[in-house]
């Protein structure tokens, strides 16, 4: 095997045990892990919304506030590479405890916030934690999940995301209108600090042994802890993630605004766009669990996946179209790209090598902080220029480079295998 490394087989931890684990095991497993991640695309969110606050309340422009998020995704870029490297050394809790605390201490420390310069300073202690989540999340799900469960867990995870995102602006725009921006931050570090607790006392649903003393026989051997730096595959799904996050970044920014712009569609529509495309995202994501338990078809759920959402970007940036039909195009390009979503994850699962699955997870989901931090730079300025019909065609040619990068991977981890 290429540098001494052995790939999963599709094969969780669970799986190799020839008992069957109950299905409220894996169940209660899931719903914590997903909970937890609900929390870190909550937090990531927890600003934007109160902008229109903030730039009262600190007397800085969009653009200064704009750069908080800049801050909070590179930091989380960084950790999010790193922390992979100590999940697999102490283990996922500690690290998710670390996490999540320090999600609550950024709420709190936002509320209490009495200058620019504080904001930024909780800004980076958001990044800290945020960028724990993935390796701790995805280390758990492929040692703990039971093989023919792990579809679902993938489904639930990524609907759990999506709905981090739907609940923050949910709780924290109506308390900032009925009391104020600081109360709503300090309810947020509240409902984190809930889910800690939860977490601490599950525990032991969370306990899994640290992969060092794997790490040391590799060592031994004459393989070093960087060797999976050196698989191909490897890179080609931080390439993907890197390309799906400036998808998403233009989906989620732009092109609500860019399709109002199109097609005359109404203001009190144009948030209906976002929020279509989030909630059938999610129940593609749970269709798509069920088509993940074949990892032999992966790569073809993915590309056809996002195929679809390519030519539903076309149709809104070249076609003419009725305003109504705007948000139900945005809601069947949400579906499509998450049904692409679990086998998306189980496409990086087959290309992670054993003992290395927290550091795998952490190199390839930074591609999705990297993404975020650069798309609103591209296609900024298309916004800028008013090249509405441009973005939505820019959107379409990324979302086909996902299915030409989706099937990379599949063909460089071929070539991997075939040559051991």
């Amino acid at each position: 095997m290429c540098h001494g490394l052995h790939y999963h087989r599709g094969m969780s931890a669970a799986s190799l045990s020839s008992t069957p684990v109950p299905l409220r095991q894996d169940a209660s497993l899931i719903g914590l892990i997903s909970l937890a991640h609900l929390m870190s695309h909550f937090s990531q969110l927890l600003l934007p919304p109160l902008f229109p606050w903030l730039k009262g309340a600190f007397n800085v422009s969009y653009a200064e506030l704009g750069f908080l998020m800049t801050i909070f995704f590179v930091v989380s870029c960084t950790v999010q590479a790193l922390s992979g490297f100590w999940v697999d050394r102490y283990g996922p809790r500690p690290v998710l405890y670390a996490g999540l605390s320090l999600l609550s201490l950024a709420a709190f420390g936002f509320a209490l916030s009495a200058s620019y310069a504080m904001l930024i300073g909780f800004a980076v202690v958001a990044g800290l934690g945020n960028g724990v989540f993935h390796p701790v999340d995805y280390t758990l799900i492929n040692r703990k999940v039971s093989a023919p469960r792990l579809g679902h867990a993938y489904s639930v995870h990524g609907i759990s995301g999506n709905l981090g995102w739907a609940v923050a602006p949910a709780l924290l725009v109506p308390l900032a209108l009925l009391y104020s921006w600081r109360v709503s931050l300090a309810a947020a570090g509240v409902l984190v600090l809930a889910v800690l607790v939860l977490c601490w006392f599950q525990g032991r649903r969370l306990a899994l042994a640290p992969s060092a003393p794997a790490h040391a026989a590799a060592d031994e051997a004459g393989v070093g802890k960087l060797d999976f730096l050196r698989i191909p595959a490897v890179w080609m799904c931080f390439a993907f993630f890197f390309v799906f996050a400036v998808a998403l970044s233009v989906v989620q920014a732009f092109a609500p605004e860019a399709a109002r712009q199109l097609h005359g569609v109404p203001l009190t529509l144009v948030a209906v766009c976002l929020t279509a495309y989030m909630v059938a995202s999610a129940s593609g994501m749970l269709v798509g669990g069920f088509l993940a338990t074949d990892p032999a078809r992966s790569e073809r759920v993915v590309g056809g996946g996002f195929a679809v959402a390519a030519a539903i970007s076309l149709l809104l940036g070249l076609a003419s179209l009725p305003p109504l039909a705007v948000p139900v195009l945005f809601a069947l390009m949400g579906f499509a790209a998450g049904f692409a979503g679990p086998s998306r994850d189980l496409l990086i699962k087959r290309s992670t090598p054993e003992n290395a699955s927290g550091r795998v997870y952490g190199v390839v989901y930074s591609g999705l902080d990297i993404g975020q931090a650069i798309s609103p730079l591209i296609f900024g300025v298309l916004m800028d220029q008013q090249a509405w019909r441009t973005l939505f065609v820019g959107l379409a040619l990324v979302q086909l480079t996902l299915v030409i990068t989706a099937f990379r991977v599949r063909r460089t981890r071929r070539t991997v295998l075939a040559s051991a």
